[in-house]
């Protein structure tokens, strides 16, 4: 049988980067782990609680500077405004929250918008799940995610995948469509990956989108 591997850590640190971009020692190591999962969490609940319909984030990269005083957060998303809030509300708790709950460390928290939205596979899959949840039909949603890719001319490829209770069939099965090029076992493929589940009224539907941006050439001189 064959094995299969995470798209994104099979290619970290040849064309992906880390999310999280400190360097500790062993003693300290897990500690500082736990503590940016914990980062994270908390960000995703806390715009749940504040009613943002929509957060739009993609990526979470937390930094540390080398006294590991300063954590550096850098929030990418392609709605920006609904985390800052009117004037900056929602941000400023935020920000209190964060200093609170990591004690004695200084929080800076950027946020980077992202002007490509279809681009990035999160977004396309937050697409499918919100309209699987409508109960609308699967083949009708993959159709209009392979629209959305194509506005984006520089993609040249996206996998799209659903497994559960298609249409509230009682046996469960898996679906994939794709379109272009998906090089997964290729190192130097940029390949963008997510995956999420739709809570729907006949089950839970894993789904699953590859998009392959391009490939990338990295020279390494010794």
């Amino acid at each position: 049988m064959g094995h299969k591997t995470h798209p994104l850590g099979f290619r970290l640190g040849i064309v992906q980067d880390d999310r999280s971009l400190w360097y500790s020692g062993t003693s300290s190591y897990i500690t500082f782990l736990k503590e940016d999962y914990k980062i994270r969490e908390y960000i995703y609940q806390f715009l749940n609680s504040s009613n943002v319909d929509y957060s739009g984030i993609t990526k979470i990269i937390i930094k540390r500077d080398e006294t590991k005083k300063k954590i550096y957060i850098e929030l990418q998303s392609v709605v920006p405004g609904r985390i800052v809030g009117k004037s900056g509300s929602i941000l400023r708790v935020l920000d209190q929250n964060l200093s609170l709950l990591l004690k004695n460390k200084k929080v800076l928290i950027n946020i980077v918008e992202i002007k490509q939205p279809y681009k990035e596979a999160t977004i396309l899959v937050d697409i499918l799940v919100r309209k699987l949840e409508e109960r609308i039909s699967f083949r009708k949603c993959i159709r209009e995610i392979l629209q959305r890719y194509r506005t984006e001319g520089e993609l040249k490829g996206i996998k799209v995948q659903i497994a559960g209770r298609l249409n509230g069939a009682e046996i469960a099965r898996t679906e994939w469509v794709r379109e272009g090029r998906v090089p997964l076992q290729t190192l130097r493929a940029d390949i963008d990956y997510s995956y999420k589940t739709a809570q729907t009224t006949y089950g839970i539907l894993g789904i699953k989108i590859w998009l392959f941006k391009n490939e990338i050439v990295v020279k390494k001189f010794i």
